[in-house]
């Protein structure tokens, strides 16, 4: 079975850095798009940010300038760099990754990682 695991989470203060990386195991065959979502309490799932497997990255307007998406290929592992953190950044941040399970097929499939939580004091 694919996993995917977060780690990295935990108290910031504002204006401080995080670094969340997201390793994916089990039987991949490859890896195409990866990126973190993240929830806050009280509001629905949103984006933070995707990388391709080329290496193109989208980022939602809110981090933007102060995350910084990033892969390694050979360790199935998507990081996500935090600087300048504000409160507004406290919530759970999620891995996601579409995966090709089976090289004979072009089926793939989303995964999702159990969270970490980041929480930003002021």
């Amino acid at each position: 079975q694919v996993q995917l695991v977060e780690s990295g989470g935990g108290l910031a203060q504002a204006g401080g850095s995080l670094r969340l990386s997201c390793a994916a195991s089990g039987s991949i065959a490859s890896i195409d798009a990866m990126g973190w979502y993240r929830q806050a309490p009280g509001k629905q799932r949103e984006l933070v940010a995707t990388i391709g497997s080329g290496g193109t990255t989208n980022y939602a307007d809110s981090v933007k300038g102060r995350f910084t998406i990033s892969r390694d290929n050979a360790k199935n592992t998507v990081y996500l760099q935090m600087n300048s953190l504000k409160p507004e950044d406290t919530a759970v941040y999620y891995c996601n990754a579409v995966i090709q399970l089976s090289r004979s097929s072009t089926n793939r499939y989303g995964y999702w990682g159990q969270g970490t939580q980041v929480t930003v004091s002021s």
